[in-house]
């Protein structure tokens, strides 16, 4: 397994100058990671840096509140893949999922999948906010909704991935879909134990420092 491939190199803070994400940029096609995961603003910029490579290009929509209507996480996810985004990345609608409103954020996630065409859709449901019931509510309504993935946390929430989170999900969405566990992974030890969970991807801004200790490393 090519563990570097699990890797969306993560850059989403506020201050992210255009030398910083260049660093994740070069970064990323270094160690050959999965993706950059930038915010919309660098889309466009990232698209034309990674080119020539096999890294991807994954924004997020409706970060990091989830708050924004359907319709303006619609037109992000159109905006986003028309500068160039392979992959999105969006926060559901997370106050209407504890008022048990599970049409308003089935519809939702159907309305970002349908707008993402063929592109990849990891549905971020903010686990740190959830109890159990509601996270396996959230992973039924993204598998419903034909996302590709369940993802677990913006890493700007009271919390990130947990092993007992991530193997919940992984339970509850099966095959069906993949799981990204992002959020907190600073180690490691953290990688592994979420991959053991059955996390596929993760999310992470200390991709290097991982990649460095997966040589010889047995998960």
């Amino acid at each position: 397994m090519n563990y570097n491939k699990m890797i969306d190199h993560t850059i989403l803070k506020a201050d992210a100058t255009k030398k910083m994400v260049k660093t994740v940029i070069d970064e990323a096609k270094l160690y050959h990671f999965a993706s950059v995961c930038v915010n919309p603003v660098w889309v466009s910029f990232c698209a034309e840096e990674l080119a020539d490579s096999d890294v991807k290009v994954c924004t997020v929509i409706g970060f990091p509140l989830g708050a924004n209507t359907t319709a303006v996480k619609v037109f992000e996810t159109k905006d986003a893949i028309d500068n160039g985004a392979d992959e999105i990345d969006m926060v559901i609608n997370i106050g209407a999922l504890k008022d048990g409103n599970k049409q308003l954020v089935l519809d939702e996630i159907k309305a970002v999948v349908k707008a993402a065409g063929n592109k990849c859709v990891k549905v971020i449901i903010e686990t740190c906010l959830l109890s159990d019931e509601e996270i396996i509510l959230a992973c039924q309504l993204a598998k419903e909704a034909k996302a590709a993935f369940v993802k677990t946390s913006t890493g700007f929430s009271s919390g990130g991935a947990t092993v007992k989170d991530v193997a919940l999900m992984k339970k509850t969405v099966g095959d069906e879909l993949e799981v990204k566990a992002s959020g907190g992974i600073h180690s490691f030890e953290e990688m592994a134990s979420v991959v053991r969970a059955g996390a596929s991807r993760i999310g992470t801004s200390a991709g290097c420092k991982l990649v460095k200790k997966i040589d010889q490393r047995d998960f």
